[in-house]
């Protein structure tokens, strides 16, 4: 979308261009040239600039600029009546002596909070018999953030396919030439399994984190019953729980719903409490809770606590990115892909909602769900421990 977005702002740049030369061109065949005074616009441009979505400046043959959109001067690169950019002003100088349209990129130290510097694509033209020069920058530094971010996702995919796939090749030999050794051909065959199921959960994790980071509406939104979705998402992760000996617990308040897709939810939910129990210690427990927020029940807060290992305070701001691990290889070694709290955090945008994270390290960890309530009332109960036994 962002390229097609910067494709578009050219076409119009260049159109605008075309229709400017073309009213010039007019007002020669029509007028004499010396009623257009040195200082003044074209007729019609003036028009045409105002409804360019791009930084738009328009410079006299002394190099002072006449006509400047909001934009140019909110990125900076006009104030006053000059133009900040040097590079800008040195092509703006070749082509009022050649008269030859020119393009090109240049990067602008960043005039937005927190951002350091501005990519433009640019493109100047000549304007009309008096040296004046018509300056188009197109802002791409979205498009180049997003090109950069889809380049770090397919090497951090081909990555983490390569592992489980070189795996299975590695225990397929191996068991070939183990033909004879029924023990080892079982043993092999059970890490085949594991590599699998691993490769199975990422590729559904990735077709998950794609279904939903596109910014695209809930297909059919719909009342979810909070209860409901805790309880199917602690009933997905009681397998787990039970090999390492953690008790799982349900409590906080009954009656809850929130606006959206159950299934997404319970994915959510699944991912964080599958997250905790990987992080925990045996024969520990992880909670989870909802309540309402607000005078008036305006959102939902559905919490995963843990008593695990917690997490430094230098990676939180980090571990909703997607294959960021804090401990690379506990993670693989828990089977973990890297997606899961990058789909929860996606899950929660989804919802209008948001994800928030409290740590400690050697003190576990809590993560929040909040969403915008839908009806109901919240009606306080004790916490339930769900009985594992019942996924076994």
């Amino acid at each position: 979308m962002a390229s097609l977005a910067a494709l578009a702002g050219f076409v119009v740049g260049a159109l605008a261009v075309m229709v400017v030369r073309q009213n010039v061109g007019q007002r020669r065949t029509m007028t004499p040239v010396d009623d257009v005074e040195p200082g003044a616009l074209p007729h019609g441009v003036a028009s045409v600039l105002a409804v360019l979505p791009s930084s738009a400046v328009v410079l006299d043959k002394e190099d002072r600029v006449l006509r400047a959109s909001s934009a140019a001067r909110a990125f900076g690169l006009v104030r006053g009546d000059h133009l900040m950019a040097a590079e800008l002003l040195a092509l703006a100088r070749q082509v009022r002596r050649d008269g030859e349209i020119r393009e090109s990129e240049i990067e602008v130290a960043g005039h937005k909070f927190g951002q350091e510097s501005t990519n433009f694509a640019v493109r100047v033209a000549p304007l009309g018999s008096y040296g004046q020069v018509l300056v188009l920058a197109e802002d791409q530094t979205e498009h180049r953030r997003v090109e950069a971010v889809r380049r770090d996702f397919v090497a951090n995919v081909s990555h983490e396919l390569k592992t489980p796939v070189g795996a299975l090749s590695l225990l397929a030999e191996t068991i070939q030439d183990a033909a004879d050794d029924p023990e080892a051909v079982t043993r092999f065959a059970g890490r085949m399994q594991h590599e699998a199921a691993r490769l199975t959960y990422l590729v559904q994790d990735l077709i998950t984190l794609s279904r939903i980071q596109g910014a695209e509406p809930i297909p059919t939104p719909g009342p979810v019953p909070i209860d409901e979705a805790v309880h199917e998402a602690i009933d997905r992760c009681n397998t787990t729980a039970a090999a390492k000996d953690i008790t799982l617990v349900a409590g906080g308040a009954e009656g809850l719903q929130v606006w959206g897709d159950d299934e997404l939810l319970v994915t959510a939910l699944r991912n964080l409490i599958d997250n905790a129990v990987a992080y925990s210690p045996e024969h520990t427990r992880v909670v989870v809770s909802a309540r309402a927020a607000g005078a008036h029940i305006e959102s939902v807060e559905i919490s995963v606590s843990d008593q695990g290992i917690g997490i430094p305070e230098s990676a939180q701001e980090r571990i909703f990115e997607r294959f960021f691990r804090v401990d690379a290889a506990r993670s693989r070694a828990t089977g973990g892909t890297g997606l899961g709290l990058a789909i929860v955090k996606h899950v929660a945008a989804a919802h209008n909602g948001a994800v928030t994270v409290w740590s400690k390290e050697g003190s576990g960890s809590t993560f929040t769900l909040r969403l915008p309530a839908f009806g109901g009332m919240a009606v306080a109960v004790p916490s339930t421990t769900i009985p594992q036994e019942a996924a076994q």
